[in-house]
């Protein structure tokens, strides 16, 4: 594993680190670990919403619906004066 320093940290952004680090229940070198892990990882684009949720939950099955029959069209409305 390699190792790594930073220099000239900002005092208030050490707080937020170790007040975010305190909610999620780890250290702050964890909590550093983690943010910097996921920002590194590449994100899937939003444009594949439906390719990701079928790779996240595709192994569940599907859930077949039957198709509903259509009514007649509603009527216009007419307005006069």
């Amino acid at each position: 594993m390699a190792a790594l320093s930073i220099r000239n940290l900002d005092d208030s952004v050490k707080e937020k680190l170790r007040v975010r680090a305190a909610l999620h229940g780890q250290s702050m070198e964890a909590e550093v670990r983690s943010i910097l892990g996921e920002a590194v990882t590449p994100r899937q684009d939003p444009a594949n919403l439906g390719l990701a949720l079928m790779e996240r939950f595709g192994a569940l099955g599907g859930v077949e619906l039957d198709p509903r029959e259509r009514g007649p069209k509603p009527r216009s409305v007419g307005f006069s004066t």
